[in-house]
């Protein structure tokens, strides 16, 4: 009972790796600063304008791909964590609206996991469902909920922002029904204000204003995950200029965790996060954006974080030191990647 307790503990803190990778996936925008008057005789700098195209009803797709080696220290036992997540995503552009936004719907088509934690492997693939450790995988109910789920978006071209979000209730009572225990702690963690963080990057990748090769431009934002805690982001962007038929932009990023601000009543949790101090090191990536389709093509990124965290367990306080290395991949298709799949099988 108590390892199961504790395997339950280290999958949750997990949580606290991937929620870094999450941002920095597709990148933010830039601020809405003007670059200074250039001086009299300077030479004009060739810029573009990179922005977001969409077409009514025509859908694109994007898989999305991260790798996660951790490394726990628990009262001087160390606990590897390995972890590979496959995403498969539809963005469908629904209604133009006479503002000038867009409404999108997103949809999870499929999902591919493979994890194991202390030597103790979770396997589940959404397309393969007769793949092995499906049917006895212990958060395969889980994991078939997410499927299928949807949202939809409505998003700024002009300042690249959601600026709404619907079918979260849809979406946390799909997921609290095959584990009806996690419902308080999904409501809190799973807010409209963090699917509106979570689903913004996607889009504010791109700077709202022209760029010229070698332009800097910055962005901050946190994301609050209730009980889990938050997630600070800094994002440091520099636009590389054409690379063949895309446009290259690399990124920089420094993130920092802080603990939840509320200890008492979070339900749901078998561990409380008393304090912590983790930081990201070494961490940058790349992004290839179409000029032609309006829309990333492909990213690349590595986030490298470590630190400390006391944690407090039935009473008993704990001291755990993470390290982790985690490498996320998208790619963008006018086909159903899983459509593909099957089909070339």
């Amino acid at each position: 009972m108590l390892h199961r307790r504790r395997l339950m503990v280290f999958s949750l803190l997990a949580v606290i790796g991937l929620a870094f990778a999450g941002p920095d996936r597709f990148g933010w925008a830039a601020d809405d600063k003007k670059d200074d008057a250039k001086k009299t005789g300077e030479v004009k700098k060739e810029t573009s304008k990179l922005e977001w195209k969409f077409e009514k009803g025509k859908p694109f797709y994007q898989t999305m791909t991260t790798n996660t080696k951790q490394t726990m220290k628990v009262m001087n036992n160390d606990v590897t964590q390995t972890q590979t997540q496959t995403f498969y995503f539809s963005w469908t552009p629904q209604e133009l609206l006479p503002d000038g936004k867009w409404k999108l719907e997103q949809k999870i088509l499929g999902v591919k996991m493979d994890i194991d934690i202390g030597g103790q492997p979770i396997k589940y693939d959404s397309t393969s469902p007769a793949a092995a450790g499906n049917a006895s995988n212990p958060l395969g109910e889980f994991f078939k909920a997410l499927v299928g789920s949807s949202f939809t978006v409505t998003v700024d071209p002009k300042t690249l922002k959601i600026t709404e979000v619907k079918g979260r209730d849809e979406f946390v009572n799909k997921l609290a029904n095959a584990n009806k225990q996690m419902k308080p702690l999904l409501d809190r963690i799973l807010s409209e204000d963090a699917l509106r963080e979570m689903a913004e990057p996607t889009f504010a990748v791109v700077s709202n204003t022209p760029v010229e090769k070698g332009k800097q431009w910055k962005k901050e934002t946190t994301l609050d995950m209730g009980p889990i805690g938050k997630y600070k982001n800094e994002y440091t962007y520099t636009y590389e200029g054409p690379e063949k038929d895309l446009d290259k932009i690399s990124v920089a990023t420094k993130l920092s965790y802080l603990p939840p601000e509320k200890t008492e009543g979070i339900g749901g949790l078998p561990f409380r996060i008393k304090s912590a101090k983790l930081e990201s090191k070494e961490s940058k990536g790349t992004i290839l954006f179409s000029r032609n389709k309006g829309r990333v093509e492909k990213s690349d990124m590595e986030v490298n974080l470590g630190g400390t965290l006391d944690i407090e367990i039935g009473g008993q306080q704990t001291k755990v030191d993470l390290e982790q290395k985690q490498t996320t991949s998208i790619s963008t298709s006018d086909t159903n990647p899983i459509e593909t799949k099957a089909a070339s099988k």
